[in-house]
């Protein structure tokens, strides 16, 4: 469904990741890990259209979409919940929701906003909060329910559980775990490997801005630099 090939990305004369390849097939979850600085952020920024690719070609179902905006990638079904959430501090909960609603389609919103409740009924008892207010898991909540009300997909997700309590990303991870079970393609940029691993069924480790190992999960697992990396040496992921 999406491939990324021989990319390289950066800020404009910086060169950030080079000759990268990752790809996500329909239906399927996929992580994408690594220490600060691989340049994990910077290649999701490339895929949904805010950095532009200096070499290398993206094409979504078979067709090259290297040069189209970030607006109609979106509309082709790409939605990304970014690093540190970005929701609108001053709407509320449900308006947060209507706003992403509406920019995807005036159909069917409140159908869409009902979707996200039901996924996550804590939002829907905050519906009238300000989402500045909200818990830092609370935003994340909303940030995936806002992209999943564009009916995407396929759903991008920068660092799920960055400044969240365990328990809380755990289950948001559960969450998210669900939606890639039902047939959402899902990508997901995360520094928790034990996270994604549980999560995903294949996935890119990413250093210094080039892929060093990729896998599925069992794979991933058996390779020294994986255990002692990044799973502290505690074997298989539960």
């Amino acid at each position: 469904m999406l491939e990324l090939t021989h990319g390289r990305i950066g800020y404009g004369p910086i060169t950030i990741v080079e000759d990268l390849s990752i790809s996500v097939g329909e239906g399927e979850a996929v992580f994408l890990i690594g220490p600060n600085g691989a340049g994990k952020s910077t290649t999701l920024r490339g895929i949904v259209g805010l950095n532009p690719l200096t070499r290398g070609t993206l094409t979504w179902d078979g067709r090259d979409v290297t040069r189209l905006p970030a607006h109609q990638r979106a509309r082709l079904g790409i939605a990304a919940v970014p690093e540190g959430r970005h929701v609108f501090p001053q709407l509320t909960v449900v308006e947060n929701l209507e706003v992403a609603a509406r920019v995807a389609s005036h159909a069917g919103v409140k159908e869409r906003i009902d979707d996200a409740f039901d996924l996550f009924p804590r939002l829907a008892q905050r519906r009238g909060h300000l989402a500045g207010l909200l818990s830092g898991g609370e935003q994340q909540m909303l940030a995936i329910g806002r992209a999943l009300v564009q009916r995407p997909r396929l759903l991008i997700i920068d660092e799920l559980s960055l400044g969240l309590a365990p328990v809380i990303y755990q289950q948001v991870g559960d969450t998210v775990r669900e939606l890639a079970g039902s047939g959402l393609s899902v990508l997901l940029v995360e520094q928790n490997a034990r996270l994604a691993m549980r999560i995903c069924s294949r996935g890119y480790l990413l250093s210094n801005g080039a892929i060093v190992l990729e896998g599925t999960v069992a794979e991933l697992e058996a390779t020294a630099e994986m255990r002692d990396l990044y799973l502290g040496g505690l074997g298989k992921v539960g």
